[in-house]
């Protein structure tokens, strides 16, 4: 226990050990299970104890260029500018793959998947000092591939089913995705136990737990992300734009407000920037909803026509995105002297997808902060200056597509009928006579199909 404060005392920012107490420290103590008889128990017990990692906010990757123009500048200044200007390059960055459309969207998805999981592992090897484990990186990589064939495969069988069926590999590899799926993680599995050395049992089940948990919160979550996008682009823009809406908003306001802190996990976060940042989103998102609503490259599905053999997002816009009229409720009719209003029925969606953005999706920067403090980071890594890795830009990301996701599936999203289509046409001859018939006698039933004239013989 004493080495233990003693090692992690030498890395990490002050306010970090200053908000560890003794009690959590004996916590991570436990870690180490008393319970076990085995002779190598002691050996494990000093070879896997948990060091700290330094902190990486003693490196500055800053432009040279970028240096030299703020220098006389405070440092409080100073940093605004740079997190100010980068912010401007990556908002730049993003309109420019709206314009590339939805393929350079799903590259630009994975591509940020790939960074957070590389971020978060290597975390995990810092922390357990797990460099020198066989096979240990390359099984980490190798699960990460594993499931991610597991989900783009289910997504290609969901929304390419047409060029599934033109293709026969496709079609045989679509029929037993999921037990190919399944037969390629436990590949995985068995190496891994395979490579379990005597000396390192229990800093190996803890990397095998810390890959999947990652797995878990940046692979499953950026698929969400995909799935949303496939709903039509607007359901990406719109809360990936919210959350960065409300991360800027709540910094300004808490940088030139902030007086009351609103969290310990994260003290530079202030109340003041906490409301300032709900109210200028929800207007915002308000705003950026009716502007797309208008536009069939937002609203649209994004569907693959397999004749172009590429991506369209053409149709007749749905009910969800076709201005309609409203009757405002009484108390409001008196304040501001409407009767009625004109709106996107996706603007009333939007309200709710900024408040979640506002007061719930900052919960996920806090879970991020909590899990730097826990190992004494300042920042999961130092990719983009004044903004730490990439994993710090996207904790509430992940948490937001979840929300949409669901709220897609439980208000918005009803059967969509070309899924249905393209599974029937998956099946077999027989199988597709028999959907037929039944389909054919229930809507007789219910009058809607006209009973078929008897052939004159």
């Amino acid at each position: 226990m004493t080495e233990l404060r003693k090692r992690g005392a030498g890395g990490g920012d002050p306010d970090t050990a200053e908000n560890i107490s003794d009690k959590e420290a004996d916590g991570d103590d436990r870690l180490g299970l008393s319970g076990d008889t085995e002779g190598e128990c002691d050996v494990d017990s000093k070879t896997d104890t948990l060091d700290v990692p330094t902190s990486t906010a003693d490196t500055d990757n800053t432009p040279e260029c970028l240096n030299k123009a703020l220098e006389g500048l405070p440092p409080k200044w100073r940093n605004y500018w740079i997190r100010g200007l980068l912010s401007i390059c990556m908002i730049s960055g993003f309109f420019l793959m709206i314009y590339l459309g939805p393929i350079m969207l799903i590259f630009v998805v994975m591509s940020v998947q790939i960074k957070c999981f590389q971020e978060i592992i290597t975390i995990g090897y810092r922390v357990y000092h797990s460099y020198e484990l066989p096979w240990f990186r390359t099984l980490s990589w190798y699960f990460l591939i594993c499931v991610n064939y597991f989900f783009y495969g289910e997504t290609l069988a969901d929304y390419f089913g047409a060029l599934v069926r033109r293709e026969e590999p496709l079609q045989f590899l679509a029929r037993y995705h999921r037990f190919i799926s399944f037969t390629l993680y436990l590949a995985g599995f068995c190496m891994f136990v395979l490579s379990l050395v005597k000396k390192h049992y229990r800093l190996q089940f803890y990397m095998f737990a810390w890959t999947h948990v990652t797995l878990l919160i940046v692979v499953t979550q950026s698929h969400l992300v995909i799935q949303n996008l496939f709903e039509g682009m607007i359901w990406y823009i719109v809360p990936i734009s919210i959350v960065i809406c409300n991360d800027i908003m709540a910094y300004l306001f808490g940088f030139f407000f902030g007086r009351t802190p609103l969290i310990k996990l994260s003290p530079k976060k202030t109340w003041e920037g906490f409301i300032g940042g709900f109210f200028s989103t929800v207007v915002f998102g308000f705003i950026l909803a009716y502007l797309l609503s208008q536009f069939q490259y937002f609203v649209c599905p994004v569907e693959f026509n397999s004749e172009t053999n590429r991506f369209t997002v053409e149709c007749e816009p749905p009910d969800l995105f076709v201005m309609q009229e409203y009757t405002l409720p009484a108390a409001l009719q008196n304040t501001l002297s409407w009767k009625t209003v004109n709106l996107y029925p996706f603007q009333i969606h939007s309200i709710f997808l900024s408040s979640f953005a506002s007061l719930i999706g900052p919960f996920g920067g806090f879970f991020a902060s909590g899990f730097k403090r826990a190992f004494k980071i300042k920042d999961f890594a130092n990719t983009i200056p004044g903004h730490g890795g990439i994993m710090d830009r996207f904790d509430c990301q992940y948490l937001m597509a979840t929300f949409t996701h669901v709220y897609i599936a439980s208000f918005v999203r009803g059967p969509n009928p070309s899924k249905v289509l393209q599974q029937l046409l998956m099946l077999q001859p027989e199988q597709q006579l028999s959907i037929f018939h039944i389909l054919r006698s229930q809507l007789k039933e219910r009058g809607l199909l006209p009973p078929l004239a008897v052939r004159a013989e």
